[in-house]
């Protein structure tokens, strides 16, 4: 198993705590995302409403990985093309974009870590599902965690249902293990094959956040050291969870009041089939 941590009761209850308080964060701007809103305003908005009403700490804040410069905002904005970390500023959204914000807020020392994708105005055709399909990926990763399964075993659906539906899978970007630490072993690919990697055991706590690109997996990398595009300029879309592997399965740890609800193939058990161009 390596150095992946096994949670204690006590880990558990803390990370369910923080991870209910990243998704409302979520909630709480969500009536804020329209067209004329900068995403520096929506980094101002989410910082003001972690530190002054949850009492959290916004982890990528000045986050600093070795070989980079320190994050300098509370939230990552990322827009149409951008397919993550990018950074809020005077960027005007408009009619017909696509956003993505990436929430992580630190509760008594534990990290939740969760993001949604959010239309501005009218979204294309395009957009939505690809969007739609992006959600189903994470869902139908999620529904294969269980004790003895593998990561490989969420990496390889996830990229089958995306590469069925004309779209590729970003492969330099991945879910991480996160609990008191930001970002720990193990790696969770969003592509793969069943059966490989490690294998799963309750206690286990990781994000499934796979970025799915409308065109070409390339990216490229901006000269802020932090924002990644597609490289065809083509539009990227992501969600993320973090996820408990429990004694019979899994739990989302993410989840609050304004969650979107699971696809319907996760109540029902029935593998969805995805929607035609």
């Amino acid at each position: 198993m390596g150095n992946i941590s096994i949670k204690t009761t006590e880990d558990i209850a803390g990370m369910r705590i923080a991870g209910r308080l990243g998704s409302e964060v979520l909630d709480y701007i969500t009536p804020f995302v329209k067209p004329g809103v900068t995403t520096g305003e929506l980094d101002r908005l989410c910082h003001e409403y972690m530190v002054n009403v949850q009492g959290t700490v916004p982890a990528p804040l000045n986050y600093c990985p070795p070989g980079y410069t320190p994050f300098p905002k509370a939230v990552c904005t990322s827009v149409n093309d951008v397919i993550c970390h990018g950074i809020p500023g005077d960027k005007v959204l408009k009619n017909g974009d696509v956003l993505n914000i990436d929430v992580t807020v630190i509760k008594d020392g534990y990290h939740g870590d969760t993001s949604r994708m959010f239309f501005i105005g009218e979204p294309s055709i395009l957009a939505r599902r690809l969007t739609d399909v992006t959600y189903e990926c994470m869902w139908l990763g999620i529904s294969k965690i269980k004790p003895g399964a593998h990561l490989g075993d969420i990496g390889f659906i996830i990229q089958q249902h995306a590469e069925k539906a004309g779209y590729s899978v970003v492969r330099e970007f991945c879910g991480h293990g996160i609990g008191k630490i930001f970002h720990e072993e193990p790696q969770v690919l969003h592509y793969g094959r069943p059966g490989t990697l490690e294998k799963l055991a309750p206690g286990m706590i990781f994000t499934v956040e796979p970025m799915i690109n409308a065109g070409r997996r390339e990216i490229r990398e901006m000269n802020d050291g932090w924002t990644i595009k597609t490289k065809d300029r083509s539009l990227s879309a992501q969600w993320e969870h973090t996820v408990l592997v429990t004694e019979t399965g899994y739990e989302v740890l993410t989840r609050s009041a304004g969650s979107p609800p699971p696809p319907a193939f996760i109540t029902s058990g029935a593998t969805p089939q995805p929607v035609s161009a």
